[in-house]
């Protein structure tokens, strides 16, 4: 077993924000030698890591020279080079979560395909390689008002997801894959974070309640315990767990799922990495303005 306190060992970490810097101030309690890379010289993880790298995440040559510097490669945010993780791991280097899951992860149209392949409960959507042939559906009556529609990519924070009631609700939004996901009434939007390591322990942090600002679609409140039965906390839970466990995931799982009107639970996405659903365990009950969920 690695010695990871007080060593030669170097944690890397792609993405220095807000989640970045919660995640250094558990680290320095280890004594861990932290290095961080992100675009802004101004990132929060800046001024407490022990070593800085200004880089475009996205960039291959950036991330794949960064990853040789460090002994254990991980996250704060998931969009980053998957092409040069993939390298990286093929020399050797650890990286958690693994870039397989990443590369899922990274394009909710294919994580909604692996909850579909894996009996995961999840929301009924459609695929669209582009907005015009989503529209091209509306007009045939394949897909009806109201739905949800999410780009494929790079959506994050109240970006990349909007209601759709009629079809000049599509107007302004960006011509690339998307899916348009049925709109669930649901009482509750719940979170289970979940932790488990390479040899298959897993345990998971309590099923927390968010509440989110009905303009900007970000979280407002994280409520821990959320204000549920103990069998829809179980329900919720299990649920997290099958996840975690369908990925063979390694690292910490934010699962975010809808409580419907009827207590089923369906999973809306993941977030692999810190995550703003679990800002309570740093005794920060409440959050605003947050960012990176």
């Amino acid at each position: 077993m690695k010695n990871y306190f007080s060593s030669d060992f170097k944690l890397g970490v792609l993405g220095g924000g807000q989640l970045g810097r919660m995640l250094l101030t558990e680290s320095q309690k280890f004594d861990i030698y932290t290095a961080i890379l992100d675009p802004s010289k101004d990132a929060p993880s800046a001024a407490i890591c022990n070593e800085f790298h200004q880089g475009d995440l996205q960039d291959f040559e950036t991330v794949y020279n960064f990853g040789k510097k460090v002994d254990l490669l991980t996250i704060e945010i998931e969009n980053v080079n998957i092409t040069a993780l993939e390298k990286l791991e093929a020399e050797g280097l650890t990286i958690y979560p693994k870039p397989k899951n990443l590369k899922i992860i990274q394009n909710k149209a294919q994580q909604k395909l692996f909850y579909k392949d894996n009996a995961i409960p999840t929301a009924d959507f459609v695929r669209f390689s582009s907005l015009e042939e989503l529209r091209h559906s509306i007009t045939r009556e394949a897909v009806t008002f109201p739905f949800v529609w999410k780009s494929a990519r790079f959506g994050y924070d109240g970006n990349g997801v909007k209601i759709v009631r009629n079809i000049t609700d599509l107007e302004n939004l960006p011509n690339n894959e998307c899916i348009a996901e049925k709109l669930v009434p649901f009482k509750n939007e719940l979170a289970v974070i979940v932790a488990r390591n390479p040899q298959g322990d897993i345990t998971t942090y309590p099923v927390v309640e968010m509440e989110f600002h009905p303009e900007a679609n970000q979280v407002e409140y994280v409520i821990c315990p959320a204000r549920i039965s103990s069998s829809v906390a179980e329900k919720a839970r299990q649920v997290a767990l099958d996840v975690a466990k369908a990925f063979d995931f390694i690292g910490l799982l934010a699962v975010e799922m809808f409580q419907t009107e009827s207590d089923d639970i369906l999973v809306n996405e993941v977030a692999p990495r810190t995550h703003n659903s679990g800002h309570y365990s740093i005794e920060q009950v409440t959050l605003t303005n947050s960012n990176n969920i």
